[in-house]
């Protein structure tokens, strides 16, 4: 039995990736990262972010200590696996999630399927860089498979983000490149239909870029019959990259949730 527990035990912190534990924490910060990205970018926000907010950083299959891992897919089945690895941190504690880009489909899928399966919901959802889930104006993902490198080059160099030097890198593309198909799959396959009523109850709010190729942030509001608003920050589709913008993330994130926590009572 204990070697069972200890097992899952395991399985979850691979899923999860919490570098600052903090037990006295208040908030678990569940963060989603982009197509192609890891955890540790997230998972370091921990050690600069308010006392009260531990934060955990979901790490997909087929990356870092999971390298072995066979990429997933579907996007259903990684919130499902995501489900399966937060319900022993969330039971209690107050909760949100964060997602940038794909990130933010994984983690809207990740809070439906809490909500229907568990009656749990965060108590707020922040989106960055990303349409609406149903919004016509998505951008269409390529099949980066009938692509060349200097194409899927040109690629990430339309969104911004990824350093000018490690994109002209070969060997450095070579191995993003099995990353940025596996992602790129899963939002190609993602189709999701606009609800005829809100599906969660939570608080929205949306980050974007003011060079951003991302429209219709505000499709959103459609999601949640919860209070919804926008924050539009300089620079492109990777604005959180610049350390200004995200301070003001992560500050903003913890005034939210302390606000959003006194809201309850």
């Amino acid at each position: 039995m204990e070697t069972a527990v200890y097992a899952k035990s395991t399985r979850n912190e691979k899923v999860l990736n919490c570098l600052y534990q903090k037990p006295d924490a208040v908030f678990k910060l569940i963060c989603f990262p982009w197509a192609g990205g890891g955890s540790i970018h997230f998972a370091k926000w921990g050690q600069k972010i308010n006392g009260l907010l531990e934060v955990h950083a979901v790490r997909l299959a087929g990356r870092e200590t999971r390298l072995q891992e066979p990429f997933a897919n579907d996007i259903y089945q990684i919130a499902e696996e995501i489900v399966t690895a937060l319900l022993p941190i969330i039971q209690d504690k107050a909760f949100a999630f964060f997602g940038h880009s794909l990130g933010s489909y994984i983690a809207f899928i990740t809070a439906l399927h809490l909500k229907e399966k568990y009656k749990m919901e965060p108590l707020h959802f922040f989106v960055s860089s990303a349409s609406a889930p149903h919004s016509i104006y998505r951008p269409q993902v390529p099949d980066l498979n009938k692509l060349s490198e200097e194409q899927i080059r040109d690629h990430l160099l339309i969104f911004g983000g990824t350093p000018k030097h490690l994109i002209k890198d070969p060997d450095v593309l070579r191995q993003c490149v099995p990353l940025l198909k596996a992602d790129a799959a899963i939002v190609k396959k993602f189709i999701f239909d606009k609800p005829p009523k809100a599906l969660l109850s939570l608080d929205i709010t949306c980050f974007i870029g003011s060079e951003d190729v991302i429209k219709d942030i505000e499709g959103w509001k459609d999601i949640t019959s919860g209070k919804f608003d926008v924050h539009k920050l300089p620079g492109n589709h990777f604005y959180l990259m610049e350390p200004d913008n995200e301070n003001f993330i992560k500050n903003y994130i913890a005034k939210c949730l302390e606000l959003s926590s006194l809201d309850c009572f």
